[in-house]
C-alpha cells in the first residue's frame, strides 16, 4: 500500500506538472500544455480543474470533440465546478450547438448566481439561440429554395464616375485587372460590387461544371503547388504569391479548402481566389474545406465581414458557391488531395467520391462529412474525432485507401502545424497548413508544397507570417464567440 507521504509527493508532483502546462498555454504551447496536462492527470485523475484547464487547451486547438469530453470528466468529479460547465459550453459554442451551451451557461449561472461575466455570457448566448429560432422559423425549406445567383443581374449595376479601383472591361478577367485589385486590397480598398458579382458569379459557372473529385493532369517537366488553409490572412497569401509567383497556366495552383473565417481579410482572399480562377480556370484549382459553409461562416466571421464589406444579398451567394466547390483532387492519378481526410469504412474508391452530390450544406455524417473533416492519427485503425465530427484514421487506414486506390501518397490540410507542415503514416500521408502564425497567435511558420512531373516528389517549402493592418483576427465573428477568444 502506498504510503501518505508518497500520497502527498504524487499530488505534489500532479501540481508542478499543471504549473508548467499553465506556462505553456501561457506560451501558446497549446500542444504541449495538453500534455503536460495529461502527466498531471495520471498522477492525480480526480482533480477536476487538471481535465477542465486540458479543455480548455483542446478548445485552442479546434478540438472540441475532446474539449467537451474532458470538461464532462470535471463535471462528473465535481458537479459544483463551474468552470467545467463553462469550457463545455464554449467548446458546444464553437460547434454552433447554442442549445447545448445555454444549458451549461444557466448552470454556470446557478453555480455562481453573483458573477457578472457568467451574467453577461448566458445573456449573450440567450440572444444567440433566440437568434437561431428565429432563423429556422422564417427559413424557406431548401427543397423550395431557389438560386440567389439566378436573380443577379450585375450588369445592369452602375459604376460611379468616382470610383478610381480595378474594372473589368466587358466580360473577361484580366491579369492586369487582378494585379490592380490586389493592389487595391492591400491598401484596403474595396472592389466594387459589380466586379465582385462578375467574379463571385462566373466562378459559380465554372464550379457548377466539375465533377466533386476532379483529375489534375501535370505535364512532364512542369510544377504544381497545393496549399493548405489561408484562413483570411491576405497579406500572407499575397507573400505565398511573391515567393512562389502569381498563378498562371504554367505556375497552376490547389488551394485545399479554408480560405475564410477566423482572418479579417477574408473577402479579400476569396475574390483574389475566384479572380484568377476566373482570369485562367487552369492556373487555380479550389476544393471545398469545412469552413466553405453556412453553419462555419456564421460563428467566425465571414458572413459578418461580408455583410459589412458589401451586403446581404453576397452573404447568400457566397453560401450558394461554395456548395459548388469540389471535395477532392487527384493529380497525375497519384496524388490524393482533400482536405480533411479519409473515410470511416474502407473500400472507398475514387469513384465513390466522384459521385457524391456535393451541392448543399455538408452533412454530420458520411463521406461528404468525413472528407471535410477527417484527421489522421499514430494509432492502427480509427478513433473518434477529437473535434467532435467526423473521425480519426490510422496508417494502416491511409495504405489501404493508397492500395486499394493505385494511389502513391495523400495530402491534406484542415490542422494548424508548427512547422507548416507534418509528414505522417509512413511517408504517405501530409499535412499542409498556410496561415502563418494562426490567429495572430500560435507562431505557426506557413507551408506549401511543389510537386514536379513526372516524379511528383514533395518538395515542402515553409515560409513566417508578415505584417498586416491592425485588424484582428474575428474581427467580425460571432460576439459570443469573441468573448471565448
Amino acid at each position: 500500500m502506498p504510503t501518505m507521504e508518497s500520497d502527498s509527493s504524487t499530488v505534489l508532483r500532479a501540481e508542478e506538472l499543471k504549473s508548467s502546462a499553465n506556462e505553456a498555454f501561457k506560451a501558446h504551447k497549446y500542444s504541449q500544455a495538453i500534455d503536460l496536462y495529461s502527466q498531471a492527470i495520471e498522477l492525480n485523475e480526480q482533480n477536476a480543474v487538471y481535465w477542465a484547464n486540458r479543455a480548455f487547451a483542446h478548445t485552442k486547438l479546434e478540438e472540441y470533440g475532446s474539449a467537451i469530453h474532458d470538461a464532462t470528466k470535471a463535471i462528473e468529479i465535481d458537479p459544483k465546478y463551474s468552470k467545467g460547465y463553462y469550457r463545455r459550453g464554449a467548446a458546444y459554442l464553437a460547434m454552433g450547438k447554442f442549445k447545448e451551451a445555454l444549458k451549461d451557461f444557466q448552470q454556470v449561472k446557478r453555480i455562481c448566481p453573483n458573477d457578472p461575466d457568467a451574467a453577461k455570457k448566458l445573456k449573450e448566448c440567450e440572444k444567440a439561440v433566440m437568434k437561431l429560432k428565429f432563423e429556422e422559423a422564417i427559413s424557406v425549406p431548401v427543397a423550395e429554395r431557389r438560386s440567389i445567383a439566378d436573380s443577379i443581374d450585375y450588369r445592369s449595376i452602375e459604376v460611379e464616375p468616382q470610383y478610381s479601383g480595378a474594372s473589368i472591361e466587358g466580360d473577361t478577367v484580366t491579369l492586369e485587372f487582378v494585379k490592380k485589385m490586389l493592389e487595391d486590397f492591400k491598401n484596403q480598398k474595396c472592389l466594387h460590387k459589380r466586379y465582385a458579382f462578375q467574379i463571385v458569379l462566373q466562378t459559380r459557372e465554372l464550379l457548377r461544371t466539375l465533377p466533386s473529385l476532379v483529375d489534375i493532369t501535370v505535364p512532364n517537366g512542369k510544377q504544381f503547388t497545393v496549399c493548405g488553409d489561408v484562413h483570411g490572412q491576405f497579406y500572407d497569401l499575397l507573400n505565398i504569391f511573391e515567393l512562389n509567383g502569381l498563378p498562371s497556366e504554367d505556375n497552376p495552383y490547389l488551394f485545399n479548402g479554408d480560405f475564410v473565417d477566423r482572418g479579417s481579410f477574408s473577402l479579400e482572399v476569396i475574390l483574389t481566389l475566384f479572380a484568377f480562377k476566373c482570369m485562367c480556370p487552369s492556373a487555380m484549382y479550389l476544393a471545398r474545406g469545412n469552413h466553405e459553409s453556412r453553419s462555419m461562416n456564421k460563428i467566425y466571421g465571414f458572413e459578418g465581414e461580408v455583410r459589412s464589406k458589401l451586403s446581404e444579398t453576397f452573404v447568400e451567394l457566397f453560401a450558394e458557391v461554395f456548395c459548388c466547390l469540389p471535395l477532392a483532387h487527384v493529380i497525375n492519378q497519384k496524388v490524393f488531395v482533400v482536405h480533411g481526410g479519409l473515410f470511416s469504412v474502407d473500400g472507398v474508391k475514387l469513384s465513390d467520391i466522384r459521385a457524391i452530390d456535393r451541392f448543399c450544406e455538408p452533412p454530420e455524417e458520411g463521406l461528404m462529412c468525413e472528407v471535410l473533416w477527417s484527421d489522421p492519427q499514430s494509432n492502427l485503425g480509427r478513433g473518434p474525432s477529437k473535434r467532435g465530427v467526423g473521425l480519426s484514421f490510422g496508417p494502416d487506414v491511409t495504405k489501404r485507401f493508397l492500395q486499394d486506390n493505385n494511389l502513391d501518397l495523400v495530402v491534406r490540410s484542415h490542422e494548424v502545424k508548427d512547422e507548416g507542415y507534418e509528414i505522417e503514416h509512413d511517408g504517405k500521408l501530409i499535412t499542409v497548413f498556410s496561415a502563418p502564425n494562426y490567429c495572430d497567435q500560435m507562431g505557426n511558420k506557413g507551408a506549401l508544397i511543389r510537386f514536379e512531373a513526372p516524379e511528383l516528389k514533395p518538395n515542402i517549402v515553409t515560409f513566417p507570417a508578415v505584417s498586416h493592418p491592425d485588424v484582428k483576427p474575428m474581427a467580425y465573428a460571432n460576439n459570443f464567440l469573441r468573448m471565448f477568444s
